[in-house]
């Protein structure tokens, strides 16, 4: 949940939604975001709307929110969507708990927030439950509890197997301890398992990449997430590259990482079903994410958290005791929103679905792009095959240069 701050028109107090985008509502899976803000500190490369326990104290000493009343806050906005979302809607698929770091929170705490989901929308036949998690902040008891209160997903922060890496992204957990993770969720009663990985770090190697890959392969996960290290503006990882005391990530090292993870998971039988992931089996896909890819409708819940329904986007006021405030008052705690236009929405769905293996479809393109898909294969970003059938699919070439590939197909 990145902390840019978004400029949009007023939301109704009431956080109603235009008629136009409830209709759409029973055309497309509905899962929910739910966002935990709080952090025992931050990571130097961090972004996400977070707050560390000291960020939360007025100057009088006094708490502006916290981790106690936040389950509560967040049934309510809950409560909130339900009404809002009255009518003709679908059971929720997917439920993804993020952060920030969710496990701050108790087993029950995270459940009752679920449940209320459950309670107020009902969930789908094998509706998937995810929680992040931070492998410091779990023990074998906790990943039970998380078990018995309905979770069916959970994904641990790995980062990187060697500390030195770890240092510099300042990352607080032991090198070890995600995949000794990963072994107490399986037992906990979790089929599903992610470990989050990052690469480009400033001093890792290809041997430190390499190393890593090998642990969280070691580890047994169903699930792999590899993501290029960004250097956001404003965090003190920017600050320390930007004062020369680390290097810029090398954008030919980044491919050179990328290849390596996509080789080394294809060779352990994970298939890459999107261009960060891959998973084992289809059911370790995250449905969560491929709803998010393939324009499904969301509901974040939480402070910063964004929403889309039906072609409108909007989000959260940013900082947790004014979304308290909010909520508190009986109004929406919804800061702005957008309503999309035919076109961005085109563009979006291009931006998206040519992510996932299966692509999109050529009729989303103008001239210009079925042109430039013509192109595209010719050069080998684009598969010749699912060309031939109507759809644009990115090669492994292609996922490398995947948002050249969408500027050149819009």
């Amino acid at each position: 949940m990145p902390s840019v701050a978004l400029d949009g028109e007023p939301v109704p107090h009431t956080g109603d939604l235009p008629a136009h985008s409830l209709a759409e509502l029973g055309d497309r899976p509905l899962g929910f975001y739910v966002h935990v803000p709080f952090c025992v500190t931050r990571c130097g490369y961090c972004d996400f709307n977070t707050y560390t326990a000291d960020e939360l104290v007025s100057r009088d000493g006094t708490a502006t929110a916290s981790r106690e009343t936040y389950a509560g806050q967040a049934v309510a906005e809950i409560e909130t969507a339900d009404r809002v979302l009255a009518g003709d809607r679908p059971r929720v698929s997917t439920v993804f708990v993020g952060g920030g770091t969710p496990t701050l929170l108790s087993a029950e705490d995270l459940g009752r927030i679920v449940s209320a989901i459950g309670d107020r929308f009902g969930f789908a036949p094998d509706a998937e439950i995810t929680t992040e998690a931070n492998p410091e902040t779990v023990t074998p008891d906790y990943l039970r509890r998380l078990r018995r209160a309905g979770f069916t997903r959970v994904s641990f922060g790995m980062q990187s197997a060697r500390p030195h890496v770890l240092r510099v992204l300042e990352r607080g957990h032991t090198p070890g301890r995600p995949e000794q993770c990963v072994t107490w969720a399986r037992e906990a009663g979790f089929d599903h398992v992610n470990l989050d990985l990052i690469y480009g770090t400033p001093g890792e190697s290809d041997e430190d990449w390499a190393a890593s890959l090998e642990a969280a392969i070691g580890a047994g996960p169903d699930h792999v997430s590899a993501y290029s290290l960004i250097v956001e503006e404003g965090t003190r990882l920017a600050a320390r590259v930007r004062r020369g005391e680390l290097t810029e990530p090398d954008d030919d090292a980044m491919a050179d990482r990328y290849l390596m993870a996509d080789e080394a998971l294809a060779s352990a039988g994970y298939t890459p079903y999107e261009v960060s992931n891959w998973a084992r089996t289809e059911e370790g896909r995250s449905a969560h994410n491929l709803l998010y890819w393939t324009g499904g409708h969301w509901w974040g819940v939480g402070p910063g958290a964004h929403s889309h329904v039906g072609g409108t986007r909007w989000w959260n006021v940013k900082h947790p005791a004014a979304y308290a405030a909010r909520l508190a008052a009986g109004e929406t705690p919804a800061q702005a929103r957008e309503i999309l236009t035919d076109a961005e929405r085109r563009f979006e769905r291009i931006l998206l679905e040519l992510r996932v293996e299966s692509g999109c479809p050529l009729e989303l393109l103008d001239a210009h792009g079925l042109a430039a898909a013509e192109r595209l294969v010719s050069d080998g970003l684009l598969d010749p095959r699912a060309h031939a059938d109507g759809r644009a699919v990115l090669t492994r070439r292609g996922r490398l240069l995947a948002d050249a590939v969408v500027r050149d197909l819009t």
